[in-house]
């Protein structure tokens, strides 16, 4: 009987691979191989990781409204954020050490690349006024950076709901040794740069 339970509550995963992916393997493997003159498919960059990051600033006092940021970002991520604490305390800006100042999510495997699908093709055209990009977002290392000015860009988030306009981080990391490299990854990936 508890197992029927159990596998009544698994929720199937879907079957079809990520679009993003299957774009990756298929036409960016490829393409980037014969560019950069790479010897192995595993020399190839590819998306290690997304990381979306918000701060909580004037809420962090307020347990309800960082109960409700906490649910839109799980919303917009498909996945449980966790609470980032302050390292030291600073008094003028009334942070003790260990305080909760930020939630963090790290997107890694099938939820990585519906993430990236949504942000390119659905979130950022949403943007007001949106002609692309920065295309020198990058770390020196392949890391690529973008900050967002409020989640009401994201399908899942209703005007209606939101209590307050808050920004966000979303850092994508690359396997890339370049920023050149990365950039090009990026590109055919559908990530719309400034021309």
């Amino acid at each position: 009987m508890a197992d029927k339970k159990k596998a009544e509550k698994k929720v199937a995963a879907p079957t079809e691979p990520s679009r993003v992916k299957t774009l990756y393997e298929q036409e960016v493997v490829p393409y980037l191989i014969k560019k950069f003159g790479y010897t192995s498919v595993m020399q190839v960059p590819k998306i290690d990781k997304i990381v979306v990051n918000t701060g909580l600033g004037d809420i962090k006092d307020n347990q309800k409204s960082m109960q409700t940021v906490e649910k839109e970002l799980a919303l917009i991520t498909g996945q449980k954020p966790i609470y980032r604490k302050a390292t030291k305390s600073v008094a003028n800006f009334k942070l003790r050490e260990g305080m909760n100042i930020g939630l963090k999510v790290t997107l890694r495997g099938r939820k990585m690349y519906d993430f990236y699908d949504k942000l390119v093709s659905i979130a950022l055209p949403r943007v007001r006024d949106f002609r692309g990009v920065s295309a020198t977002a990058f770390d020196g290392r392949g890391n690529y950076a973008l900050g967002l000015k409020e989640q009401l860009i994201f399908p899942e988030i209703t005007y209606d709901q939101v209590e307050k306009i808050r920004g966000m981080d979303v850092v994508i990391v690359t396997t890339a040794k370049t920023d050149e490299e990365a950039r090009e990854l990026l590109r055919c990936l559908g990530m719309p740069f400034k021309k």
